[in-house]
Formats: C-alpha cells, sequence, structure tokens
C-alpha cells in the first residue's frame, strides 16, 4: 500500500488562528504539505480550513444543483421518469449539506422558485399550473416533485431527533448537543427544529399538533400542500 501524500495537507492552529509551521517529514525526501492559506480540504464533500467556508460551499452545491437538473429536464426521458431522476440525482445534492452548512430559509426558498422556472422554461410546468401541485405525491395526484424547503425541514428535524434521543447512550453525540445550545437561533440545529414543528403544528389541525418526529412533520408538510391545492376554485 501506498499513501497518496501529494493528496495531503496539515494546518497549525494557535487559538483558533491558522498558524505558519513546520512540514511533517514522513521518510526521506516525502512529507505533508502546510494548507496554503487561501486553499481549503474537503472533508465529506465539504470544503474547510479554519472553518467550513459556508458561502463558498453554499455557491459550489446550487451550481452542482443547477447543474444536474439541467442534465435531468434535456434527456429524452418522460415527464414521471424526470421528476423520479431529480429526486434521485440532484436533491441529494444540498440535501446533504443540511445541518452542516447554514442554509437560510430565504436561500432555501430560491432554490425552489428556479426549480419553478427551470421546469418552465423546459416545458415541463405550465406557467399558469398549480404550484402546490409540482409537490403532492404522484398516487394522489400531484407531480411528485421532491421541495427543497421541505426537504431542508425534514432533515433538520431528523438530526435534532438524533441528538435529542442519542446524547445519554453516545458521549460524542452529547458533545455535539452541548455545542448545540451555545449556538445563535440561526445556526442550532435543535432550535430552529422546533421552530419548524411548531410552524408547521399551526398550520394543521390540533391533533397533529400532538404528534412529534420526522415522519409526523413530513405528513403534515405534504398534507398542508395538499389542503392549499384543494382550496383553490380553478385548481381544486
Amino acid at each position: 500500500m501506498e499513501f497518496g501524500l501529494e493528496k495531503c495537507a496539515k494546518i497549525a492552529f494557535k487559538r483558533g488562528k491558522p498558524v505558519h509551521s513546520q512540514n511533517i517529514v514522513i521518510e526521506m525526501n516525502r512529507e505533508i504539505q502546510e494548507l496554503e492559506q487561501v486553499k481549503t480540504y474537503k472533508y465529506l464533500g465539504i470544503e474547510e480550513s479554519e472553518g467550513i467556508q459556508h458561502q463558498q460551499m453554499k455557491e459550489r452545491l446550487k451550481q452542482e444543483y443547477r447543474k444536474r437538473l439541467r442534465m435531468m429536464l434535456k434527456s429524452e426521458l418522460n415527464a414521471r421518469n424526470k421528476i423520479t431522476a431529480i429526486g434521485a440525482l440532484a436533491v441529494p445534492v444540498v440535501r446533504y449539506s443540511f445541518g452542516i452548512i447554514n442554509w437560510r430559509t430565504a436561500e432555501i426558498k430560491n432554490i425552489d422558485r428556479e426549480n419553478k422556472k427551470m421546469l418552465t422554461m423546459y416545458k415541463m410546468h405550465h406557467p399558469k399550473a398549480d404550484i402546490d401541485r409540482l409537490y403532492v405525491k404522484m398516487k394522489e395526484g400531484g407531480r411528485g416533485l421532491v421541495k427543497i424547503e421541505a426537504a431542508y425541514k425534514a432533515e433538520i428535524i431528523n438530526i435534532a431527533e438524533y441528538l435529542n434521543t442519542n446524547y445519554k447512550e453516545d458521549q460524542f453525540v452529547n458533545i455535539v448537543k452541548s455545542h448545540e445550545s451555545t449556538q445563535p437561533n440561526m445556526n442550532a440545529i435543535i432550535k430552529t427544529a422546533a421552530k419548524i414543528a411548531e410552524e408547521s403544528s399551526q398550520s394543521n389541525e390540533k391533533s397533529d399538533a400532538k404528534q412529534d418526529g420526522i415522519q409526523h412533520t413530513k405528513a403534515r408538510l405534504g398534507k398542508s400542500l395538499k389542503k392549499k391545492w384543494k382550496n383553490k376554485v380553478m385548481h381544486g
């Protein structure tokens, strides 16, 4: 086995700030170079340096998402299979980053708007057609497209559930949860999840509000979309 040292790099920090240090010598003429200050390293698909490069990663993820979405829409698949392909190949690009990258709700909603615009451009969605129907399940008469905002909310609640359930058994999960409690509202997963659950409960019946968990939240979001669609005189 040989290690690809040319793909390795090191960086040193002192009190949270990067400082210059010597390369790590492995053997004669082989060493791990210091990471340049303007560069980043990639860990599980996310670029980092002294911290995660949130804004830079957002732009890259959105660019890759648009590229895959356009590829699906240009293909010769029928409409049903295009929607399925978008959910399987394009949506995971941004979904994987939820809970890691600090997305704002406005940015997530903007991705959904770009989706609708691109679907219209490629004649997959009529400009006058109902938007809510796009995200209703196919078996319920909808188009079955994954709504990025709904996927974001579901993932945040899922992570918060995991932290709340496993922090007693796993010391590392407990460390993450303790760290979460010190974060401001916009960056704290547990606080964001509580806010999402409260908003979704307010828009549904009281009996639903008593139910917790990701499956119930997904069901509430789906029910809300279907209700909005049915209540429209021209589209219901």
